[in-house]
């Protein structure tokens, strides 16, 4: 596989960062998820950390090199985060359970399959339109679709961030799973909490993803919605991959400050990274230019297959 990776958040004006990121990887997978911790609760950090690490080590113990079943694989790992966060609540007896939003992907084979459970969302973006998104699991949503009020209110309606699904509740909770979708070079998977898609609109991310590689689009992204939301921003996070393809020859991994330009055909079977804390390992630190290098590669490559199939 090889693929260009960005990921970055941002505290906003909150005194607590709740969101949690990050992304693993074998030979043959890759695992992106994203944890947007609720701040109406206690401790939803503890929730968004508990989810993110409990999906990252059931992909480390299962992805060898790929995982079998990819959605039977995302419902069980967060199944298993939900049962982790009861664990923790007991185990230090707190009133109440921490509690957290969250999206995950599974990319495998050409193949992405992704799941969530309320309102943080994933992005499928392919030659500057939206291919597929998720949809909110909140009341305002509800309301959009049987047409009781305009999309247009998605973002400023008052009961915007009432949610009917999340990690860590009282019932088990909703996990809606996508059909696969076949990636192609050039596509991109982005991952983002609430604090990001309530400031900007589809149209200005698809934008800013299309007409920059993901190492300038996210940095940019986060400015503009922190400069709209102002001194009462929510955390701002985002996580997002430009996709080579599954089969790549001639890459190096690069990588920055969270970015990274990764080629795994070289990793042994039993080797898993991952920036998730707790993990095995951790990636390298490279400079910029060599960032900046290695995805003009990616598009350059991605430009010569496209005239071999016209040709």
């Amino acid at each position: 596989m090889q693929f260009a990776v960005y990921q970055e958040t941002h505290i906003g004006g909150r005194k607590v960062n709740q969101d949690r990121m990050g992304y693993s990887f074998t030979r043959d997978a890759l695992l992106l998820v994203l944890a947007d911790g609720m701040g109406g609760h206690a401790r939803g950090e503890i929730a968004a950390s508990i989810a993110t690490r409990t999906i990252s080590q059931m992909f480390q113990q299962q992805a060898t090199p790929y995982v079998k079943g990819a959605e039977r694989f995302l419902e069980e790992a967060i199944l298993a985060a939900h049962h982790e966060i009861h664990k923790y609540t007991a185990a230090h007896n707190m009133p109440e359970s921490p509690r957290t939003t969250l999206v995950a992907c599974l990319v495998q084979h050409n193949t992405a399959v992704w799941a969530h459970c309320g309102d943080s969302r994933l992005y499928w973006v392919r030659n500057g339109q939206i291919h597929g998104r998720t949809r909110d699991h909140s009341h305002v949503e509800n309301m959009i679709e049987k047409g009781l009020i305009p999309a247009s209110a998605r973002n400023t309606h008052p009961d915007r961030n009432k949610l009917y699904a999340c990690v860590g509740a009282g019932s088990t909770p909703r996990v809606e799973i996508s059909g696969r979708a076949n990636l192609l070079p050039g596509d991109t998977l982005m991952l983002c909490s609430d604090g990001l898609w309530s400031m900007c609109t589809d149209e200005e991310l698809v934008q800013m993803l299309t007409t920059q590689t993901v190492v300038r689009a996210v940095p940019d992204m986060l400015a503009t919605a922190l400069r709209r939301a102002g001194d009462t921003s929510d955390n701002i996070t985002a996580l997002a991959i430009m996709w080579q393809g599954a089969l790549v020859s001639d890459a190096v991994p690069t990588t920055h400050g969270g970015s990274t330009v990764i080629s795994t055909e070289q990793l042994p079977d039993d080797v898993v990274s991952t920036t998730i804390h707790g993990a095995k390992t951790e990636v390298d630190v490279f400079d910029d230019d060599e960032i900046e290098k290695a995805i003009e590669e990616i598009r350059g490559a991605i430009e010569k297959s496209s005239q071999l199939l016209k040709d």
